[in-house]
């Protein structure tokens, strides 16, 4: 029996406090929706997808598609309604008439198990209606019209999710008859249940795994979950010394007889953490980046190069985390400078003070360094996909 599955992704999501429709979300570098559609398109369950979002966030679904890629499960497109009775009736009247099982899922459920799915189309193919359910762990209170409490039976109630699965010509005739009606329904089993009279409840193991993100405290936790998304580069650049240069290290204007000689300002020690920056995120280096065979880096400050780095590693959501550079001299001494390296470095990376180290050592006078033909540096980078991050 062929299945199809509507998922609904028309919502505002105001109670996750994100100011925007909580699916586009990004959670390492994916929108909540498309977690939600590759999962369901990896299950091998259902014959196609109708995906139903608002008519506003049409161009925020091209765009991601172009950023992500669009999953090829999703056969149509429907634009919901001002409920969620009209979005879900927009999506089935989208599913091809000769459907047999449909199931209707959140897309603010990217974690479904297969087999939480797979429970609910089997019932559906059995019964006619599949809904997964939990037990309700809670003591439930009901408040009665005066006021009055009593407690059910914690037994006897079960907390129910989605997907829900029926069969696809009764629930489009009873979403038809419900928008006549103008029924006010919270989900499908609801309106199943009052025209048909009863709906099949299902658990199976998985289902706690099933979560809905709803506020902004599950997004929180969506973020804390799980490490970061860490990326580490290695940087090292080496220049000669030359007369009649200024010495520049991590943008410092050092006291010396000679300067580094090199295209830009030589600035070795800026040159060895923009590589690494490069290197943790596969951009390539700065020799690919800022060629000296252009003029329009002649004599340019590293500085000003670092900050068009740090541009390229922001767009790519990456933060950094920290960062070690280590200058080989053996002349001059620079401690008296590494105070202001220190801050210059950190204030180009966006970070504190104390998560940027610069320090130096000499070869005791062996190879070109020890020699004082030239100086080299290394630079160790941590970066980190910045948490919540949004599309």
């Amino acid at each position: 029996m062929s299945a199809w599955c509507v998922v609904v992704a028309a919502g505002r999501g105001a109670r996750a406090g994100l100011g925007r429709n909580k699916v586009f979300y990004r959670h390492r570098g994916r929108s909540i929706l498309n977690r939600c559609l590759d999962n369901l398109a990896a299950m091998e369950l259902f014959d196609g997808i109708v995906l139903v979002i608002a008519r506003e966030d049409a161009q925020a679904y091209d765009e991601l598609c172009a950023r992500e890629g669009a999953c090829p499960l999703v056969r149509a497109l429907a634009y919901g309604g001002a409920s969620r009775r009209e979005s879900v009736l927009s999506g089935l009247r989208a599913v091809p008439a000769d459907a047999e099982i449909v199931a209707v899922q959140d897309a603010a459920r990217p974690f479904t198990p297969r087999e939480v799915a797979l429970a609910t189309l089997e019932s559906a193919r059995a019964h006619g209606s599949g809904v997964i359910s939990t037990p309700v762990v809670d003591t439930i209170k009901l408040i009665g019209p005066d006021g009055k409490v009593r407690t059910p039976d914690r037994d006897s109630l079960r907390a129910v999710q989605t997907p829900q699965a029926f069969d696809f010509k009764k629930l489009l005739a009873a979403h038809e008859r419900a928008e006549r009606e103008n029924l006010p329904v919270t989900d499908d089993a609801m309106l199943f249940e009052h025209y048909y009279g009863d709906v099949r409840l299902v658990t199976c193991k998985g289902a706690e795994q099933n979560v809905k993100l709803t506020t902004k405290a599950d997004f929180d936790m969506l973020d804390r979950k799980e490490l970061p998304d860490f990326r580490v580069g290695h940087g090292y650049d080496a220049h000669r010394l030359a007369t009649g240069r200024k010495l520049v290290l991590c943008g410092v204007e050092v006291a010396h007889d000679r300067g580094l000689d090199g295209h830009s300002d030589a600035d070795v020690a800026v040159h060895a953490l923009m590589d690494a920056l490069l290197g943790a995120l596969g951009l390539g280096d700065i020799g690919r980046l800022f060629p000296d065979s252009d003029p329009a880096y002649e004599g340019i400050s590293s500085m000003r190069l670092l900050e068009e780095v740090m541009l390229r590693v922001r767009g790519t959501g990456f933060a950094v985390v920290n960062a070690d550079v280590t200058i080989v001299a053996q002349r001059p001494k620079l401690l008296p400078y590494m105070a202001a390296m220190r801050k210059n470095l950190a204030e180009a990376l966006g970070v504190a003070e104390d998560r940027v180290n610069v320090k130096a050592t000499t070869t005791e006078r062996m190879g070109f360094e020890g020699e004082e033909l030239g100086v080299s540096a290394q630079a160790v980078a941590l970066l980190a996909r910045q948490a919540g991050e949004e599309a």
